[in-house]
């Protein structure tokens, strides 16, 4: 059941980062789809509610993701550039620890745009009045919304591939990274 679940979300997010679908139709239809594929009769908005209540508690942190903020920080402006929900993401990042590091959060549904459209980067670099193409890094897991934003809006991208995927897309990051220290030795070299 995990697996199709993963499955059907993974398109229908990947609907929504090609602006096929809206983010209501990705929240009302995941669990509904799934249900039916199951052939269960169970409210699939229901659990969708409940679900994200859920998620928006859970945090678990990516190894050495405080360090390598506070070591970042020191030297750059960081900022959290999201699709999710507002609510969610801002809760979870709050819970994390890790909302102090960030000068900004960029979620998709106040954006009005979600990436990998470039009216979210757009919007991001309308909203920081410091914005520069040449000093700005995406670092990011998805090569769909996170690397095909950045290659698309021309800045660097930095694909986190903690698992070391094959890259079986046509898209290519400027950076590929498998462990967040790896970013700290990355930008060091880039100075």
């Amino acid at each position: 059941m995990q697996q199709r679940y993963a499955t059907l979300n993974t398109g229908l997010w990947q609907e929504y980062e090609l602006g096929k679908i809206t983010r209501e139709t990705l929240l009302k239809t995941r669990f509904t789809r799934l249900f039916r594929q199951l052939g269960q009769k169970i409210d699939g908005v229901a659990c969708e509610k409940r679900y994200r209540t859920y998620l928006s508690s859970g945090h678990a942190l990516v190894p050495h993701a405080s360090e390598v903020c506070g070591i970042l920080k020191q030297n750059f402006r960081l900022e959290v550039a999201t699709n999710g929900i507002a609510k969610m993401q801002l809760r979870r990042l709050a819970d994390s620890g890790l909302a102090n590091y960030f000068e900004r959060v960029f979620v998709s549904e106040e954006a009005g745009f979600q990436k990998p459209q470039p009216g979210f980067f757009n919007y991001i670099a309308q909203e920081l009045p410091y914005f520069d193409k040449d000093k700005t890094l995406i670092i990011g897991d998805s090569l769909t919304s996170d690397i095909t934003g950045g290659n698309r809006f021309g800045i660097d991208t930095c694909w986190f591939n903690p698992n070391l995927l094959t890259n079986q897309t046509s898209i290519t990051p400027t950076f590929q990274i498998r462990q967040l220290p790896d970013l700290v030795k990355l930008l060091e070299q880039q100075k």
